[in-house]
């Protein structure tokens, strides 16, 4: 066995089949991908990777398994599947995974070539475990895939608490280990045992405050807006020959080469390596904005932003519209045993309704722009989107977060 300190859950055993999957170059990948792509921007020490991420997970997948009294080869099969859950993210993890999947068709979870290829592929059939099977609980598909993904996903259980011990903040704390003990099968299903209401509960919270905080953070979306507009701009540059395809398989560091090398990309580059980024021109809560923005697909967006660019008389790369899906809480639907019923948490939980309108409250559309033009931008992004609300006390109010957020982050 080979023993891994992990900062989460202190040491990590490794045997069998996960430690020849731990040497692979597929998953060896994973240490140059962070976890929460720009959020180091805001705070400085989130820079964990997707590769220690993934020991978390395999971790917690093993505490289950021995819970529910899964051995043999079905255990064989989740703890592959545990560990190479991420092996398909993009760089910079979610902040590219739409453009990719704009013109690739694939999200991170899908990852049957990754693991029937190469020496990942080799590894499972060595210990005759068919990839295909593997690919399957990764993508949360049968009985032992809920465990994998799923709302009570052992994947959940350690982002939360790993993204909240690296930024640093209070919010991301659950009692996994309690977490681990309570899961068992009912009629096929993955639940909670009895008494668990507020465990569950815990989870739902957690992601709730994390979310503004973390994962939605203003600079954090302008970063993300950012990065993702340049790389756009590199898969779609004549001088370039990447492929949506090829950048799916960098790592953070060919992105950022990549994006430095072209003079395209070179001035979003140069802003994200010097933390020179857009400003907020508009920041408008979900009542204000149409819900044709809203539901606006990304061609749209673009003609938005050409609209808006044309209005300001500023240079169209000046503008970017940030419209985030509408709200959605999928923990809510999570499972527990209540009087011996199955039943989810969104009808047993009094917490889950008042939690999605604070969630309901915190979503933003947000317009970014250079420093100088931001006011100019900011007015045209109001005429053009239609939106409810005054530009002039939008930047009065804007410029009083932006002052208070820099000194709680920074």
């Amino acid at each position: 066995m080979k023993v891994i300190k992990d900062s989460v859950h202190d040491h990590i055993g490794v045997e069998g089949i996960a430690r020849k999957l731990l040497d692979t170059p597929t998953l060896q990948r994973l240490r140059r991908i962070s976890q929460l792509g720009t959020v180091s921007l805001v705070y400085p020490s989130a820079n964990h990777t997707r590769f220690e991420h993934s020991l978390g997970v395999y971790h917690l997948a093993c505490e289950a398994l021995e819970q529910l009294n899964v051995d043999g080869t079905q255990a064989d099969r989740v703890k592959a599947a545990a560990l190479l859950h991420d092996v398909g993210h993009c760089p910079f993890s979610h902040n590219l995974e739409e453009l990719i999947y704009r013109r690739t068709g694939r999200y991170h979870d899908d990852v049957y070539d990754l693991l029937t290829e190469g020496s990942v592929g080799d590894v499972l059939r060595e210990y005759d475990l068919e990839p295909d099977q593997i690919a399957d609980l990764v993508a949360g598909e049968g009985r032992f895939g809920q465990l994998v993904s799923g709302e009570l996903d052992v994947d959940r259980m350690d982002y939360l608490v790993r993204d909240a011990h690296h930024t640093g903040v209070p919010y991301g704390t659950i009692d996994h280990g309690r977490l681990v003990r309570e899961l068992t099968f009912v009629d096929g299903e993955l639940v909670l045992g009895e008494g668990n209401v507020q465990t569950a509960e815990s989870l739902l919270v957690a992601r709730a405050l994390m979310n503004p905080t973390v994962y939605s953070h203003s600079v954090a979306r302008i970063s993300k807006a950012m990065l993702r507009r340049g790389t756009e701009r590199l898969l779609e540059s004549p001088n370039s020959d990447l492929e949506a395809a090829t950048l799916q398989r960098m790592d953070d560091y060919d992105v950022i080469v990549a994006l430095r090398s072209s003079d395209e990309t070179s001035e979003f580059c140069r802003r994200l390596d010097e933390r020179d980024l857009y400003k907020r021109a508009v920041w408008a809560e979900v009542d204000d904005v149409p819900g044709g923005i809203i539901e606006a697909d990304h061609a749209d967006i673009r003609d938005f932003e050409r609209d808006i660019a044309a209005a300001a008389a500023v240079d169209p790369e000046s503008v970017i519209v940030d419209v985030p899906s509408r709200p959605s809480m999928t923990e809510s639907t999570s499972r527990v045993l209540v009087n011996g019923e199955i039943r989810q948490l969104e009808g047993q939980s009094p917490l889950v309704e008042a939690l999605r309108a604070a969630q309901y409250s915190q979503w933003r559309l947000g317009v970014y722009s250079p420093e100088p033009v931001r006011e100019r931008v900011g007015r045209a992004a109001v005429s053009v989107l239609g939106l409810d609300i005054d530009g002039a006390l939008v930047t009065e109010v804007r410029d009083g977060l932006d002052t208070t957020l820099d000194q709680f982050v920074e």
